[in-house]
């Protein structure tokens, strides 16, 4: 009898040594993910990857979609921080519009990560991670430079620029990583940009809508190509790249003998990428999001263990009212050339999905 009991108690014993450390990890607490909209498929799969991510670490989530609708967000947002979410992960619609609910987090303890699109105006802004987005605009008018042969000479060509939603900080850095590659050839008038709309001011898209892309377009071509071609459309996205063709094929664009400008993109949205082979769009930019949300986790694991997280840039990212320590990933360009090895090799697509 002492016998079985000694078995038993050692049995138990070792049930709770295994059982601990699951108790522990299921215990680590909530996380806030609060994503722009699900109109971009690009959202969607951020979520889905961080909610995998977090729970394999033994975090519980909270992952909502705002529709891009400011007051949806501040509502979503304010209602995690009352749930007892630990860290906020969020992706904001307007980076200007959320210092008084980051204020309600700072004040009960809670992390803030800005994530993909940085949080302007707010103190309470601990860290940033995205990719380098000065550098995916720069991969953007590279495309169009290396396809209209500039750098050999040619020219003169006709542009138009598309900048993205004013309310995205992002969409500043797309623009003048671009332009910093673009701007000596429109001075030296290889690059002519008939419409002379310049400036994020004048190019921006609000919301990054397509519709709204397709209607700019459409008025540029009426207003100053009627007896002229456009060459090249600097699109910093694949949402308003499928909106800008659509309104280049209905002026004919897209035959033999008036073939598409080259017109650029960024995410590498399925749509763009059977564009692409379509021979249509010429060009993407590809953000890995999985590794993006990788990153992020792995950050947020480490801040809530009181250690000090991997960040890479301390410099860059100026919210207006302080620097915010950064990890910046790195974007590829894509084409017809090579979106196989990048896009499928990765595991990001099946080459079904794609043809």
């Amino acid at each position: 009898m002492q016998k079985i009991r000694r078995l038993i108690v050692a049995a138990l014993a070792t049930g709770l040594v295994a059982w601990m450390p699951i108790a522990q990890a299921q215990e680590k607490g909530l996380v806030g993910i609060s994503m722009p909209t699900k109109s971009s498929s690009r959202w969607i799969s951020d979520g889905q990857s961080m909610v995998k991510y977090f729970q394999a670490k033994g975090y519980k989530t909270d992952l909502q979609y705002a529709d891009d609708d400011i007051p949806n967000q501040l509502a979503q947002v304010e209602n995690m921080i009352t749930k007892g979410s630990k860290v906020l992960v969020i992706a904001a619609i307007d980076g200007t519009t959320l210092s008084d609910a980051l204020q309600k987090a700072a004040d009960k303890g809670v992390k803030v990560i800005a994530y993909d699109r940085l949080i302007r105006g707010s103190k309470n802004v601990d860290y940033y991670t995205t990719f380098d987005n000065f550098q995916v605009g720069v991969l953007q008018a590279n495309s169009i430079v290396d396809k209209l042969g500039l750098k050999q000479g040619k020219g003169p060509f006709n542009i138009e620029l598309f900048g993205g939603s004013p309310d995205d900080n992002n969409a500043f850095f797309f623009y003048n990583g671009a332009m910093s590659v673009l701007d000596p050839y429109i001075k030296s008038g290889k690059l002519v940009v008939r419409s002379k709309q310049m400036g994020m001011d004048k190019v921006g898209t609000l919301r990054w809508d397509g519709a709204v892309a397709q209607a700019r377009m459409d008025n540029l071509l009426s207003a100053y190509y009627t007896n002229a071609r456009v060459d090249a459309v600097l699109s910093p996205y694949d949402g308003l790249s499928i909106g800008i063709l659509s309104s280049l094929k209905g002026v004919g664009y897209g035959t033999p003998k008036q073939p598409f400008p080259v017109v650029s993109g960024q995410d590498a949205e399925l749509p763009s990428v059977k564009s692409m082979l379509a021979g249509e769009q010429y060009s993407t930019v590809f953000k890995d999001t999985r590794e993006l949300a990788k990153v992020t986790v792995d950050l947020v694991d480490a801040v809530l263990a009181g250690k000090q997280p991997q960040i890479n840039d301390t410099k860059t990212y100026n919210n207006g009212v302080k620097v915010v320590p950064s990890y910046l990933l790195k974007p590829v360009s894509v084409d017809a050339s090579n979106w196989k090895p990048v896009l499928v090799g990765s595991g990001y697509y099946t080459e079904s999905q794609v043809k």
